[in-house]
């Protein structure tokens, strides 16, 4: 079994920062790609990052010069540094990540920006 834990969700300012993390365990041998994914209410989920094993990571255009997306392989870990937070930011957050050519999902941690 598999599991992705996120945390580091809350509320916060317009402009504020906040560091999502999402931790994987389970059996694990090595991960591939992993990624951020979003979904505001009434609204698909939308990728916000991704970042290959190696470290090469993508942005959405709508976070690009804002959040900053990585991952420590050696603790099965990525994070989301997300500054210069927007209202339209609010959304639960999704971890996600490709082990063994499968797929798997956090529950998701919420992120409130407010005006």
């Amino acid at each position: 079994q598999v599991q992705l834990v996120e945390s580091g969700g809350g509320l916060v300012q317009s402009g504020g920062s906040l560091m999502l993390s999402c931790a994987a365990s389970g059996n694990i041998f090595s991960i591939n790609t992993m990624a951020w994914y979003r979904q505001a209410p009434g609204k698909q989920r939308e990728l916000v990052a991704g970042i290959t094993s190696g470290g090469t990571p993508n942005y959405a255009d709508s976070v690009k010069g804002r959040f900053t997306i990585s991952r420590d392989n050696a603790k099965n870990t990525m994070y989301l540094q997300m500054n210069s937070l927007k209202p339209e930011d609010s959304a639960v957050y999704y971890c996600n990540a490709n082990i063994r050519y499968q797929y798997y999902w956090g529950q998701g941690t919420q992120v409130t920006v407010s005006s």
